[in-house]
């Protein structure tokens, strides 16, 4: 049985997304948000303390577009991944691995400056300064979507759940949707309408909020 251990809105969305997508049977753990904190026990099965954490069998994974592209990988054939025989692959792993490195991580500085801190350890400047440096890389989002529905292949694929989470994540929970254009917001909107994405919704949910 899979297992996936999840925060509530949290980069585990990802490969719980993806799961519902692909229709796997799995067994999702509800964590409070930060689990280092609020579940010491979780620390014992992933020293990290961090969401996700994908179990199957004796694997383990705490890398969310990782862990998606080894569900597509290891329990597909899906038309959720790309193969290496398609002309948009190259394109298909740039924006798997453009959603964490280059999307999701400035908005961890900003979420932490602007909201997570105490008020006297905020800093605005720094958070400022990452959203600056997050619309300046959404950019190439709003460029790519300008004549297509989905980021590669003529089709949706768990490159779009990864940059669509973080632009979630962006929109819901940190509070940069002001500066989404008109094709990202359109995307965004396309993904989150998916039945999957619902069903995904509804196990967040179980979560406990953020504190």
């Amino acid at each position: 049985m899979l297992t996936l251990y999840h925060c509530r809105e949290a980069r585990s969305l990802r490969p719980l997304w993806a799961l519902e997508e692909m229709g796997l049977p799995y067994q999702p753990v509800p964590l409070p948000f930060p689990p280092r904190a609020l579940a010491k026990s979780y620390l014992d099965i992933n020293p990290l303390g961090t969401v996700p954490f994908l179990t199957d069998g004796h694997v383990q994974m705490s890398e969310s577009s990782a862990i998606c592209l080894y569900l597509t990988s290891r329990h597909g054939p899906t038309p959720l991944a790309l193969t290496s025989a398609e002309p948009d692959f190259a394109q298909f792993l740039n924006w798997l691995f453009f959603s964490d490195a280059t999307l999701t991580f400035p908005q961890t500085i900003v979420l932490r400056y602007r909201q997570l801190e105490l008020p006297e350890r905020r800093a605005e400047q720094a958070a400022a300064d990452y959203e600056r440096w997050f619309f300046g890389r959404l950019r190439r989002v709003e460029a790519a979507l300008a004549d297509r529905e989905w980021l590669c292949g003529g089709r949706f694929t768990i490159a779009d759940i990864a940059i669509a989470y973080a632009l979630y994540l962006g929109d819901a929970v940190v509070g940069l949707g002001h500066g989404f254009g008109p094709n990202v917001r359109a995307y965004l909107e396309r993904a989150c309408a998916r039945p999957a994405f619902a069903r995904a919704m509804q196990v967040d949910a179980q979560a406990p909020a953020w504190r």
